[in-house]
């Protein structure tokens, strides 16, 4: 596998990683009730339940690679039907009202409770496996071998810690929240924009014999 396609599953699973979505909302209120600390702790396991499902995603994928070029190509469509369907999903949030809504965090629970409250939340959403396999689809081919799939195994695993560590960063800022609540709508219309492109970049990578062969 060469750089570009380790680029493109990371940019992919990026786009899927940073979306706002219950554990990202979660992650970002965190970092504003308890403050940067809790909330990467709590980041941190919401990798980790990430790497849970990427594993099995992983499992799967390598028995796809090795048994058809077809299935490769099923996987993709599907791959980009999901990433449209978020889209989809994004764009109806651009209807509602800007706001989001933040909840004082019980400050009697602990560091390492944090942690496991993240693993729980990722590893509680069997979706989450579909989008590892969406994202890791982008970038391989049906000659692809173990190494390959590994590789990019571990870029979504370095980009989900990033993800993560980047909104526990970010919205420990209050002012950084406060801007997300006024300006919902703009970021959701982008995030749309942004599934549409990977997920029409997918169907093309499914009916483009050069990437299946």
């Amino acid at each position: 596998m060469d750089l570009f396609s380790l680029l493109s599953i990371g940019i992919a699973f990026f786009v899927i990683a940073v979306s706002p979505g219950p554990a990202n909302i979660s992650n970002a209120t965190i970092a504003m009730s308890k403050g940067r600390r809790t909330s990467l702790i709590y980041g941190a396991g919401l990798s980790t339940g990430l790497i849970f499902w990427g594993i099995i995603a992983a499992s799967g994928m390598g028995a796809i690679l090795q048994s058809s070029i077809y299935l490769l190509m099923a996987l993709k469509v599907f791959g980009g039907l999901y990433l449209l369907r978020l889209a989809y999903l994004s764009a109806k949030e651009t209807i509602k009202p800007n706001s989001v809504n933040i909840e004082m965090i019980d400050g009697s629970v602990s560091l390492k409770n944090w942690f496991f409250r993240g693993v729980i939340m990722n590893i509680s959403n069997p979706k989450t496996v579909i989008a590892w396999m969406a994202a890791l689809s982008v970038g391989l081919g049906s000659n692809d071998g173990i190494l390959s799939l590994i590789s990019g195994l571990v870029v979504c695993m370095i980009v989900g810690f990033a993800t993560n560590a980047m909104y526990s960063i970010c919205f420990s800022y209050r002012g950084v929240m406060n801007w997300y609540q006024r300006a919902s709508r703009w970021v959701n219309g982008v995030t749309s924009i942004l599934f549409s492109i990977a997920g029409i970049g997918l169907f093309h990578s499914a009916f483009n014999r050069s990437s299946v062969s």
